[in-house]
């Protein structure tokens, strides 16, 4: 009995350190997973930012038709990514039409692409039906404009937006400067989460350089609680080419 006894001994001690070695390799293993997927999900938030710093560029001619209604061409160009790529490339066309001194209606469509992140490309077909009204205070010139955003997209998800900007500017020097300076802030309702979503505010800088040439600079900030990237610091420039 006793030489059974000692002849079995060894082979419970072996199982026992195969038991242990087994269970080292699998918490070594299970450790290693657990950082594989740490870094995959750093990496990844790392290329879905949700911060972004852009410069904007739009351009828009319009061709008067009569002394109420204008053809209007549009363009512009966004370069995002920290300023290193394009990410927005858009034209389009529409109508102005001044019902009065106050109201201004400006239907247009606009065909955009976008690619915001790299090997990511959107299309999206857009039309937009703009209400805008102005009147003065004084010195101050203020306008509250309402617009609707129908977005036909390729990816299959359309949605319609609301946006509301209100903005108020001011002249700087004398006229013949034709110098102003304004602020604005847009807030969007888009129906696609069926919330307030989106907000910019905007300040910068008008020059008329005569009646058929304006251009304006400004600085906007905007906060999304839902796109990406969402919050934008940006720089832009829209110029305005008005036809004899």
């Amino acid at each position: 009995m006793r030489k059974t006894i000692s002849q079995e001994t060894p082979t419970a001690v072996g199982r026992y350190e195969e038991v242990k070695l087994i269970s080292l390799s699998l918490r070594a293993w299970s450790i290693a997973l657990f950082l594989v997927l740490f870094l995959n999900s750093n990496s990844s938030a790392q290329l879905l930012d949700r911060t972004d710093n852009q410069q904007w560029t739009e351009v828009q001619i319009a061709v008067p038709v009569t002394k109420a209604f204008d053809f209007n061409i549009i363009g512009g160009l966004r370069i995002g990514r920290d300023l290193s790529h394009p990410v927005d490339e858009r034209i389009g066309v529409g109508f102005t039409f001044r019902a009065g001194k106050h109201v201004t209606v400006a239907p247009h469509y606009l065909h955009l692409g976008m690619q915001p992140f790299p090997r990511r490309r959107l299309w999206e077909n857009r039309l937009v039906f703009p209400v805008t009204v102005r009147f003065n205070l004084g010195k101050f010139r203020l306008n509250n404009r309402n617009q609707i955003d129908r977005r036909l997209r390729n990816s299959g998800i359309d949605t319609t937006r609301y946006r509301n900007a209100f903005g108020v500017e001011h002249p700087v020097g004398p006229d013949k400067w034709g110098l102003s300076v304004f602020a604005a802030d847009e807030v969007f309702y888009d129906w696609a989460v069926d919330r307030w979503a989106r907000n910019r505010f905007a300040a910068g800088a008008t020059k008329e350089f005569n009646k058929h040439l304006s251009q304006n600079f400004y600085y906007l900030r905007q906060n999304d609680r839902f796109g990406v990237p969402g919050d934008l610091n940006v720089i832009g420039t829209r110029l305005t080419i008005r036809l004899w």
